[in-house]
Parts: C-alpha cells; structure tokens; sequence
C-alpha cells in the first residue's frame, strides 16, 4: 500500500488501478500526489494541504500590496 511522501499516511488505493500521471489527494493531509511510477506504485508531491495554498495566497497578496506603495 503506498504512503503520502509529506505526512507518511498509508493511502488506500485500488493499485491496479493506478496509471502514472495519474494524481490523487492524500485523506490526511490533503497534499496533492502525482502517481510517477506503479511497479511499486510510487507517489510524489504536486502540491501541499490547504494550510500551505492559505500561506500561498497570503504571500500573494503582500506581494501585491508592495508593488501598490
């Protein structure tokens, strides 16, 4: 059974099912995971949980704020 490579969470998928490109999202911390290989089914970040997009968009918006002054 594969495991989130940020939270180590076992991910219960089907992996016959599985096709390289492929991603899903981890239940426990919501990362986005691309399937890049499945003889063993292996798993690799695309993007972090809703924490880190909320982190994101905070940036974005002092970003901003600092190109208006």
């Amino acid at each position: 059974m594969p495991t989130c490579p940020e939270c180590d969470a076992m991910i219960d998928i089907d992996d016959n099912e599985l096709e390289e490109g492929q991603t899903i999202e981890c239940p426990e911390c919501g990362s986005e995971l691309e399937v890049v290989g499945t003889d063993p089914v292996e798993l690799d970040i695309l993007s972090q949980g809703e924490e880190d997009e909320d982190e994101k968009e905070e940036k974005d918006v002092d970003a901003d704020n600092e190109e208006d002054s």
